[in-house]
């Protein structure tokens, strides 16, 4: 019989330097992430997505699970966390092929930008699912750094057409893999729940390749790849493998609700890589909102140290 989840914690009763260390985490990831989302691009159309995703999780699996078994951190899990994992991965699975096949239709920032929607959707989805104490300033802060993301690119359904709608379905995927991530991490070692993420999602994307090996599905069918692409894939899976270290151990450490401003930070890491590898340069507005961005995940970070520096209530 599986333990039940320890209730969801408050802000106030999380040790300060832990809710900071969660704080430096996420932006860690903000860092990371858009390397992964660079090296799809870069990929495009050259491999199926579906190979592109289930490559990334290979390597996620290939890299952590040998680690997590040296250091005694693996365990046999039971039925209902089997299947757990098994949603998870589902979940990250599909917001990756989504997200990877967006960006053979637009640029990284602005696929980035769209997907933005998603920290206020955590945000809400942190307070009604786990309980998690949302003050006034964080709302206005998670308001703040959406409206930045809409001025670094506002996305126009009709100059990219369908596409477009790709990020925005990433964006409600990735905001319920985040709240099984934080109910996850506080039960098990992160590096076992990422490195069982990467089995989950293998045991669900391998049958769906070798069903549509040689079926000439243009985002199914599996294809040898090239010195180049592979080289490419090395490095997608390397800083996916690290961007989601990083945030399972920022969910471990701290409140969903508090780390979602700061996730706006990874647009601007984005806006960077698409200037310095595809020649993208953001306009005067586009500046404006990444200002914007920034101001609300400083807002949360400086906030903790606030926190951090106020003396604990005698006992």
């Amino acid at each position: 019989m599986q333990a039940a989840p320890p209730p969801a914690t408050s802000l106030t009763a999380l040790p300060a330097a832990r809710v900071t260390l969660g704080i430096l985490l996420m932006v860690a990831f903000s860092l990371t992430a858009p390397i992964m989302d660079s090296f799809a691009k870069m990929i495009g159309s050259a491999l199926p997505v579906a190979q592109v995703a289930a490559i990334r999780f290979f390597a996620q699996a290939l890299l952590l699970t040998p680690l997590a078994w040296a250091m005694g951190w693996l365990h046999m899990p039971g039925r209902s966390e089997s299947g757990l994992h098994l949603v998870r991965a589902a979940l990250l699975l599909i917001a990756t092929g989504c997200f990877f096949f967006s960006l053979q239709f637009m640029p990284v920032a602005d696929a980035i930008a769209i997907f933005f929607v998603e920290p206020f959707i955590l945000t809400l989805l942190g307070g009604l699912l786990l309980g998690e104490a949302i003050g006034p300033r964080r709302y206005i802060a998670c308001a703040i750094g959406f409206a930045g993301a809409m001025l670094v690119i506002r996305p126009s359904f009709q100059d990219v057409g369908a596409p477009a709608l790709l990020p925005l379905v990433t964006a409600l995927l990735f905001a319920f893999y985040m709240i099984l991530t934080r109910r996850m991490a506080t039960r098990m070692h992160p590096i076992t729940l990422q490195a069982y993420t990467g089995i989950a999602a293998l045991v669900l994307a391998v049958p769906v390749l070798v069903a549509a090996n040689g079926t000439g599905l243009a985002q199914f069918d599996p294809e040898w790849p090239a010195a180049r692409e592979a080289c490419l894939l090395v490095g997608l899976g390397l800083a996916a493998t690290v961007s989601h270290i990083c945030i399972s151990f920022a969910l471990k450490f701290a409140p969903a609700s508090t780390l979602a401003p700061v996730q706006y930070l990874e647009i601007v890491t984005a806006t960077a890589f698409g200037f310095w590898i595809f020649g993208d340069l953001p306009d005067t507005m586009a500046f404006c909102g990444i200002a914007l961005i920034v101001a609300s995940g400083l807002f949360v970070f400086l906030r903790e140290r606030h926190l951090e520096r106020r003396p604990l209530p005698q006992p």
